[in-house]
Parts: structure tokens; C-alpha cells; sequence
């Protein structure tokens, strides 16, 4: 078997022919194999015919946006994706946040910093250490929801359940700890992300909407004023 297929796989979208080349240069560079697209239908074409471990995704293209893109992909896909703007106010990283994007980088930005977030939302799936569940404990059920924290499935009366990787990661804490309230700090640090409570909110909205059978009044995931959250059997 050829080694570099043991690369992670990253799909880089960008209209900008100089910075997609030279990302392209730069992380293959750095052990990953790289594919490129130029619009968001070019990388459908892409996803069509080849698997992905996370899309670099630029937000202003012409057309269909980045935002749009993130958007329709979520419905039938998690593939991870960190998106690179020049919006940088808070409005717009959360409007990403609710379209499913696990993470932002602004432009102009220094190469070895996508290079760090990238290898941040790779290891997102995995369950930090000071969360896991009991080794014995493999699978959780909350009401007619099953979770599995070793492989980071969610399954709905055995259908499966697309998740992001921050909310792999959020399930993994929230089914570790079940009936703990943990703070939005913690779940900040869980997903990987800089202390940010409106993001998390977002994050457990969007997470809400996969499990609630009503997320406008939450039944297992729930809200501890002035705490933060807690999944509950009930």
C-alpha cells in the first residue's frame, strides 16, 4: 500500500488560484495529501469521488458562498471544516458556527497557524482524558437515542445520526459525565476552542436539534442557569 494513503486528506476550496496552490505546496509539505477545488461545485465534484478528512473552505467566493456551501453540506455530510475569512466580527464566526463550521481562521493569517488548527480539528474526535467515560462503559442511552463514545456514533432508534466533529467531541462529554453539569469553559476546551460562551450556545443549539425530539424545551440536554449544561436519561 502506498504510505502517503495513510496521509489525512484535506480538500482545499478557495477562487484564488495563487492561495490555493500555495497552500497546496504547504501542506503537502507538511504530511497531508491535498486536493483543490475552485468553486463550491467543483467541490462537490470532488466529495463525489473521494473521501475527505477536513475541507479548507473560503467564505467569499462568487456564486455559492463558503457559508452557503457549509450549509448544504451538513445535511447528508460531517466532514470537518475550518473556514478562512476576512470577516472577523463575532456576528460572522457565530453565523458559521450555525451553519456547521468546527472552525475560523481570518485572513491574512501565518501558515503554520492553519497548519496548528487543522491538526486541532483532527484530534477534536477523540475523547480528552479528563472526560472519558469508565472503559467499561462504551455505549449511553438517552431516550431513544444510543451513543457509542469509543466510535463517536449517535444513533436515533438505530438510524445514524450525522454529527460534526465539535459535537462528537460534546457528545463524548455530555455521555461521559451524564447528569453532570458542565460549565461552558469546559466545553470550550473540549471542542478545542478559545473561551467563547455565545459560541458554545451555539454549538449545544445545533446539537439540540439533532437529539431533542422539541428543542425549544429540551428534554435531555439541559440548560443549569448560571452553570451551563447537562444530559440527563430521563
Amino acid at each position: 500500500m502506498d504510505a502517503s494513503t495513510d496521509k489525512p486528506h484535506i480538500l482545499v476550496v478557495d477562487d484564488d488560484t495563487r492561495l490555493r496552490e500555495l497552500l497546496k505546496s504547504f501542506l503537502s509539505r507538511n504530511d497531508f495529501r491535498v486536493s483543490t477545488a475552485a468553486s463550491a461545485a467543483e467541490a462537490r465534484q470532488r466529495l463525489g469521488s473521494l473521501d475527505f478528512d477536513l475541507i479548507v473552505l473560503d467564505v467569499m467566493m462568487p456564486g455559492e458562498t463558503g457559508l452557503e456551501f457549509a450549509a448544504d453540506l451538513r445535511r447528508t455530510d460531517d466532514v470537518p471544516i475550518l473556514m478562512l475569512t476576512a470577516m472577523v466580527e463575532t456576528k460572522d464566526r457565530i453565523a458559521g458556527l450555525e451553519k456547521g463550521v468546527d472552525d475560523y481562521l481570518g485572513k491574512p493569517f501565518e501558515p503554520r497557524e492553519l497548519l496548528l488548527r487543522i491538526q486541532s480539528v483532527l484530534r477534536r474526535g477523540r475523547p480528552p482524558a479528563a472526560i472519558a467515560a469508565p472503559e467499561t462503559q462504551r455505549q449511553v442511552t438517552f431516550g431513544p437515542m444510543q451513543f457509542d463514545l469509543e466510535l463517536g456514533e449517535l444513533t436515533d432508534k438505530g438510524k445514524r445520526v450525522a454529527l460534526t466533529d465539535a459535537e462528537i467531541a460534546l457528545m463524548r462529554a455530555f455521555t461521559g459525565r451524564i447528569g453532570e453539569v458542565l460549565s461552558r469553559e469546559t466545553l470550550c476546551r473540549t471542542i478545542g476552542a478559545a473561551v467563547n460562551e455565545r459560541a458554545i450556545d451555539v454549538q449545544v443549539t445545533r446539537l439540540r436539534r439533532k437529539i431533542e425530539p422539541d428543542p425549544s424545551f429540551p428534554r435531555y440536554l439541559r440548560t443549569v442557569r448560571g452553570q451551563g449544561y447537562r444530559l440527563v436519561d430521563a
